[in-house]
Formats: structure tokens, sequence, C-alpha cells
């Protein structure tokens, strides 16, 4: 009983031990960044750069007059960036005294060339109206389902797409079923059926007959 109660004692009196050391030396760790960001050519203050801290969400810009400050980590990585200024980054030292570290960040103006810009005038009432009704829109999926099940289409398909196999079997069906239904009399000729004759007249001006070579 008394071991347990001297190893509770070690214990407790560790664990405060540990625990303040662990809370001293992340504190150490944290540092207070600040300065000024200005241009490397004539040392004027660069406001709106942003700072922040890579691999973390988290940052700050900087004012008017190009001044930031941050709370970073000793190792950790900033980053100045601007849209008009090469970035630039810069580590703390690991080895830094103190809780505090100022800098003076000079940034180069950035060259971004952007694409040229050709400025119209405004097209007359009689322009657009000529440019609107000669506009070629794309077809949808709509169009280009309704078109492919045009009944041109469909004619078009059934020349020149060959027959499955069920389709086979059933023209196969109706040809022996067409004898069997005429076996011992002369079949029907549609050279005297009007019904046969209006279908050949439609083809022929449809062009079904042409040489398609």
């Amino acid at each position: 009983m008394k071991k347990l109660l001297l190893y509770t004692g070690l214990l407790l009196f560790i664990l405060p031990q540990t625990a303040k050391a662990q809370f001293e030396t992340s504190r150490d760790s944290v540092v207070q960044l600040y300065g000024i960001i200005m241009t490397a050519d004539s040392l004027v203050g660069i406001p709106a750069v942003s700072v922040t801290v890579k691999g973390q969400n988290r940052g700050t810009i900087s004012n008017a007059q190009g001044v930031f400050s941050i709370v970073v980590l000793k190792g950790d990585q900033v980053e100045f960036t601007h849209v008009t200024y090469k970035p630039k980054t810069i580590t703390i030292p690991r080895n830094l005294e103190g809780n505090q570290h100022s800098i003076v960040q000079l940034m180069v103006i950035d060259t971004v060339y952007l694409p040229a810009t050709i400025i119209r005038p405004r097209p007359t009432q009689e322009q657009f109206a000529r440019d609107f009704v000669n506009v070629k829109v794309p077809s949808d999926d709509i169009e280009i389902a309704r078109q492919n099940t045009s009944a041109t289409k469909r004619r078009i398909l059934m020349r020149t797409v060959p027959g499955d196999g069920g389709e086979a079997t059933r023209i196969q069906f109706n040809n022996i079923a067409n004898k069997a239904t005429y076996t011992g009399q002369t079949p029907p000729m549609n050279i005297f059926n009007p019904a046969a004759w209006a279908d050949f007249i439609q083809a022929w001006k449809r062009g079904d007959f042409k040489n398609k070579n």
C-alpha cells in the first residue's frame, strides 16, 4: 500500500512538470512576425500583399503602408504574394532567440502579358438582324434525336443497315406463310393493286430507286 501511494505521488509530481515543460517549449516556438513590404526599386510600401503560412489556412494582408503582422512558429515558411509582384518565401529560423522577428521584405515587379483585346464598333440593326438569321446554332441532343428518328433517316437506315437475326427469321417465316397460303393457286399480283401503285409512285418521287453509287 505504501509503494502504491509512493508511485502515485511520483506520478502526480512528474505529470505537471512534463506538461509545464511542453507548454514552455510550445510557447517558446511562437514568434510574432512583423515588418514592412516594399518595392525593390523605389522602396515604397506595397499595400494588399497576401502574407500566408505555407501548409496552413491562415494569413494576413499588408495595410496601405505595406506594414503587416502575423503569429508564426519557428521553422514555418511564410509566403508573400501579390498580383503584380513576383512571390517571395522566407523561413523563420528555428534557432531564433526570443519571440519577435522583424523583416523588411522587398518585392520585384512581375511583368504579365495579357492577350490582345480587339474592340469593335456596335453593329447596326440591319447587321444584327442579318447575323442573327444566318448564324448556325449547333444541334442539341433533342434535335439530334429528332433528326435520327425522322422518316427519311429511317428509310435510309432500312436500306443500308443489314437486318439482324430476328428480322431475317421473321422475313423467312412470312415467306413460308405466304407459300402455304397460296399453295395450289396463283398468288395475287400487285400490278393491279392501287395501293401498291401509290407506294411505288411515292418511292419513285423520293428517289428510292436512284443509283447510290
